[in-house]
């Protein structure tokens, strides 16, 4: 049996090229996230299977213009094309670019090209083509490009088999370059450099030579030849400036011959939409009337499901304790994994639906219009226009929102930006705002459409970003560091919104939220079970305290096994360290139970409802099928002898977890990216004090 071959496919582009798309139609949910080695990127791989004899590693690598790095993204793919020795070096690259921007996303093919590298020039959003008024000479396009070129729309899934045919025949794929830069910027220096390293190609010297910085992958003696080269600084900065123009005079040339374009045949609403979408007036207005569409629906679409969960996981724990035997472990599974895993899942619904819609909204091209129309407003508090893209991404988790900060040149604004994204109201915040919005404001519906309980969502989302922009002023008047920089960023062309992409994006945000919470959530659940579950002497002895205490009183076996469940939690190990900060917390509305909530929760902000099910539950002796929001419902406050919460505890709750630093990861992060602990101890205790004076000030007073 002759053994499958297996190759490496890189797929490189320019940002909004549809590279994603490609991705994910080659891959298919065969995919996997990781990062790479010693940097928190995100790297995306897959498996395609190209026939039977051959499968194809699909990497995508992030968003490039050029070869050239100038941030950390950009340095990967420089890395990965330049370096054979890289494990990720690939058989083939695929260079995805976009019809209408052809002229631009052929300089990083023409760069890759000269690489000497098997190399696919794939033209995506073919679909485009008649409507915009497009022609390609594709033959002629590639007798020019001296590479296969493939007219694709990774939407409509049309041309997906050609290029498959074009890869399995990789081995044929012509390696000659497209514009040999070394006569046009000057022969005698490129020739001086092909003799001192000919080990390598001209161009991927020419490469080593511009890099600021040495490369790891070389060898001593290679640097010290390249060092001579690098040091005549200004003469390296004109010819890269040459370059540029001689690839772009090559380009233009190219296209005059391939590529025609008569806009009286195509009908463009781009235009008109984007005066519409992104005016100083009405681009605002319809962006807050999609905010509104949005929260109302992550209320109203799961609110059915939520439900179901709830109380299967309910009838879950119920269904443990009769079946199994009684001990410990029984114990353990029914009142702590159960009710901990719940606490998480129950949520799943509503992340679903907010991932869906900013899918949506990316896949539509309609959120580079949000970052464009929100650039005024960040250049007033000291940000750049690129820094909504961390804000908004904040949405889904603060820490991928903070590494997304990199493309920012600025380090000032760049790290203005960093501060304040944890203030953004990321996924992990909606188990906790849900559970408690659902505990405190009514389910009341405003002209048949508005409900008040999505509304309360969208003004903490509201109320996350006014946070956000006013620290973010304060911290512009604060860092007094120069900076000057400019705001660039490409508007794609609008698009129906694929449904594969949007379900792949949702299953894998969605998978990687529950399984990422799942195992921080498993661990809690069992230590705090542990801690629940025993104590001291007064622990020990509870059922004899509790008998002594109420001999004169009347209870039904219920009611005293329900006393003595509740004094054992209070004298346990978690209620002694509850106990311990409850007078540090009391001012601000909570209880001990919700200090140690408080506590568990600096792992993962969502570990909150999780611990609260978990120590309930242990609690709760009596009746083993209440769902998690009739447990919190029906807590009681012994002093008041009412709901303990209520509007004025349940608001203070809401506050605090808008504006304090209950991640642990986003620190850890954030150390990393700024190289020092200065930055993420500013923002543990700045949010922390901002969300402790909040809380109380709601809680005293409203109560």
């Amino acid at each position: 049996m002759v053994s499958k071959q297996h190759i490496k496919i890189a797929l490189v582009g320019n940002p909004n090229t549809g590279k994603t798309s490609l991705f994910n139609q080659l891959t298919g949910l065969n995919q996997k996230v990781g990062n790479y080695p010693g940097i928190t990127v995100d790297k995306k791989q897959g498996i395609c299977h190209l026939s039977k004899e051959l499968d194809a590693t699909i990497i995508d690598l992030p968003g490039t213009y050029s070869i050239n790095p100038t941030s950390v993204d950009e340095n990967i793919v420089y890395e990965t094309l330049v370096n054979n020795q890289n494990p990720d070096f690939p058989d083939v690259v695929v260079v995805v670019a976009e019809v209408e921007n052809l002229k631009r996303n052929l300089f990083l093919f023409t760069q890759i090209k000269d690489l000497e590298i098997p190399t696919v020039l794939v033209i995506n959003m073919a679909d485009q083509m008649l409507r915009k008024g497009i022609k390609i000479d594709i033959s002629v396009l590639e007798s020019e490009l001296n590479s296969k070129v493939v007219l694709l729309s990774a939407r409509k899934k049309t041309g997906i088999g050609s290029l498959k045919n074009v890869l399995k025949e990789y081995q044929n794929l012509n390696t000659k370059t497209v514009a040999d830069v070394s006569e046009r910027i000057h022969g005698h220096f490129f020739e001086r450099i092909s003799k001192s390293l000919p080990q390598f190609s001209t161009y991927k010297s020419w490469l080593l030579i511009t890099q600021e910085r040495d490369c790891n992958f070389i060898s001593i003696q290679e640097q010290e030849k390249i060092n001579i080269f690098k040091s005549k600084r200004d003469k390296i900065k004109k010819f890269q400036h040459k370059e540029a123009i001689y690839r772009y005079q090559v380009i233009n040339e190219i296209l005059k011959k391939t590529y025609f374009v008569n806009r009286e045949e195509g009908t463009d609403l781009r235009g008109k939409l984007d005066h519409i979408l992104t005016h100083k007036i009405f681009g605002y207005v319809i962006f807050a009337m999609i905010l509104i569409v949005i929260f109302q629906s992550i209320f109203a679409w799961a609110n059915i499901p939520m439900e179901w969960i709830d109380g299967a996981f309910a009838q879950l724990a119920s269904f443990a304790k009769a079946q199994l035997p009684s001990g410990k472990f029984t114990d353990l599974i029914a009142e702590g994994v159960i009710p901990g895993i719940g606490g998480i899942v129950i949520f799943v619904p509503q992340i679903a639906v907010l991932f869906m819609f900013v899918a949506i909204l990316e896949e539509t091209g309609y959120m580079s219009r949000v970052v464009f129309l929100m650039d005024k407003i960040m250049r007033r508090y000291g940000m750049s226009g690129k820094s909504i893209i961390p804000l908004v991404s904040g949405t889904a988790c603060a820490i991928p929102a903070i590494m997304s900060s990199r493309n920012i040149e600025s380090w000032r604004e760049r790290l203005i930006t960093i501060l304040v994204v944890p203030f953004t109201t990321c996924s992990a915040r909606i188990p906790v705002y849900a559970i408690i919005i659902a505990l405190i404001i009514p389910d009341k519906h405003y002209f048949g459409i508005f409900n008040l309980q999505g509304l309360t969502l969208l003004a903490l989302y509201f109320l996350g970003f006014v946070a956000a922009i006013s620290s973010a002023y304060l911290l512009h008047k604060v860092l007094k560091i120069k900076n000057r920089s400019f705001f660039v960023i490409e508007l794609p062309n609008y698009k129906i919104p694929s449904i594969r992409n949007i379900s792949i994006t949702v299953i894998e945000r969605t998978k990687a939220f529950v399984f990422g919470a799942g195992k921080i959530i498993l661990a809690i659940s069992i230590v705090l079970w542990f801690l629940a579950s025993y104590g001291g002497k007064e622990f020990k002895n509870a059922t004899k305290i509790v008998q002594d205490k109420n001999s004169s009183r009347d209870f039904s076996d219920t009611d005293l096994q329900q006393e003595i469940a509740t004094y054992r939690l209070e004298h346990s190990y978690i209620g002694m360290l509850g106990k311990t900060i409850e007078p540090a917390i009391e001012p601000l509305g909570y209880d001990w139970k919700i200090g140690i909530a408080l506590i568990s929760s600096f792992a993962a902000r969502e570990v909150f409802v999780g611990t609260l099910a978990t120590i309930y539950s242990v609690a709760d002796k009596g009746e083993n099928t209440l769902t998690i929001k009739e447990r919190m419902r029906n807590e009681v406050n012994p002093i008041t002898g009412g709901k303990r919460f209520t509007f004025a505890s349940g608001l203070s709750l809401l506050l605090f977890y808008a504006f304090a630093m209950q991640c642990m990861g986003t620190l850890a992060i954030v150390k990393r990216e700024t190289n020092s602990w200065k930055w993420p101890i500013l923002q543990l205790f700045g949010m922390t004090g901002l969300a402790y004076i909040a809380g109380m000030i709601a809680y005293q007073f409203f109560k």
